[in-house]
């Protein structure tokens, strides 16, 4: 009776692992009642994707492999038999992609779906990223992107206020597609105005934020992978709570409530994050008096827009007078430091588009500290999007593609 036991056991194991679909060799592995599993994270993108695996159902404590992405990677097992880890999916990858994951005598196969006309992140160095309104997570903006632009974005831009924790999730996401997170850090309750007294300065740099600020720096400690973080931007204007010409703030109070907030982040032990200081380029106050210092800033940025005839006060600007003079004042302020252009986009209004996209590249390209810029992909105060017009995307397309 007891070997017809174990005799069921063995052969519902096996029917398990056949109606599951998965090629597993069941000797050394785990209980029948513990089939080899692996999850994908995300089960489906671009070519260059990088995939998070998570396997359980492993034979215990045994070193693994994984084969059929980019290159091959090594993991070893847990005495429960599970594992993580992380696989590139080939630039060159046709769908599916199938990776075999092999620890001990147990092999398993799963297949990650490479989306049709997504194209990979590029490797040029200036980078090319985007803001979209769904945020760092939304997959969809994000592909249709990479499809106007030839190429994935290498950078994805989102924000957070003062409510919400640290984004974990979406960092993991936009870092799983191959691309960098620059997260913006906004203190203040987003829409609520620039009137916000809570949310002075003084008060940041008091220390009324402290366990709020303290559970991000851990949270992206734990995290861990890199990321650029891009704490009250815009700091010269004055539409911002954090502003120093309004909410109450006083001279001296920014870089007050910058360092505060640096330290506590990095005494969380968040060596991950890159500190990134952008100034607007319509500000009304100098930037030289907000830098916090070199020793508190690893990137330079920037926001600059081409409004064209939309404004009153506005005028169409190619690139290189819309950066130019900003660009070397920045120099000035922070000589050394690599510089990204943090925000920007062009208005239809007022000239060419298509020519100013083209501008745009070339300008930037011949910056040799400048080494990425962000779209900001919105239809907001006028239509900033990529594809505005069929000619302004084809135009960043094919700039794009010149410098690859």
């Amino acid at each position: 009776m007891e070997y017809l036991t174990r005799r069921r056991a063995m052969l519902g194991f096996g029917l398990a692992a056949v109606s599951a679909g998965l090629s597993a060799t069941a000797a050394n592995a785990a209980p029948a009642n513990a089939a080899p599993a692996v999850t994908l994270t995300p089960a489906s993108g671009p070519p260059g994707t990088v995939v998070a695996l998570a396997g359980s159902g492993f034979p215990k404590s045994s070193a693994g492999t994984i084969t059929g992405g980019a290159a091959t990677v090594t993991f070893q097992t847990t005495k429960s038999g599970s594992f993580s880890a992380k696989a590139t999916i080939a630039a060159t990858a046709q769908n599916p992609a199938v990776l075999t994951v092999t620890a001990g005598r147990s092999s398993l196969t799963t297949a990650f779906t490479v989306l049709a006309g997504v194209p990979p992140v590029s490797t040029a160095f200036l980078r090319f990223g985007v803001a979209t309104p769904g945020g760092a997570a939304a997959g969809t903006e994000l592909d249709a992107v990479a499809t106007l632009a030839g190429e994935s974005p290498g950078i994805v831009l989102s924000y957070k206020d003062f409510r919400q924790a640290a984004p974990v999730a979406e960092l993991e996401y936009v870092a799983n597609r191959g691309a960098l997170p620059l997260l913006t850090w906004e203190p203040w309750i987003a829409g609520n105005g620039v009137v916000q007294p809570a949310y002075a300065l003084a008060r940041i740099a008091a220390g009324d934020f402290d366990p709020y600020i303290r559970q991000w720096g851990a949270a992206l400690a734990s995290w861990g992978r890199p990321l650029m973080l891009r704490f009250a931007h815009e700091m010269n204007g004055n539409w911002y709570p954090w502003c120093e010409a309004v909410n109450g703030n006083q001279p001296g109070d920014y870089i007050r409530a910058w360092h505060h907030v640096h330290d506590l982040v990095d005494a969380a032990g968040a060596t991950n994050v890159n500190w990134v200081w952008a100034p607007n380029g319509g500000g009304f106050v100098d930037p030289a008096l907000l830098y916090p210092g070199n020793a508190y800033v690893d990137t330079v940025g920037l926001d600059a827009y081409n409004w064209g005839t939309t404004q009153a006060w506005s005028s169409w600007q190619l690139p290189a007078a819309l950066f130019g003079p900003h660009l070397s004042q920045l120099r000035t302020i922070a000589p050394g430091k690599p510089i990204i252009i943090t925000e920007t986009a062009s208005t239809e209004t007022g000239g060419s588009k298509p020519d100013w996209n083209t501008a745009l590249v070339s300008y930037l390209r011949t910056q040799a500290d400048v080494t990425g810029f962000v779209w900001f992909n919105f239809n907001k105060e006028t239509d900033w999007r990529i594809n505005s017009s069929t000619g302004s995307a084809s135009a960043l397309a094919a700039a794009l593609a010149a410098r690859r």
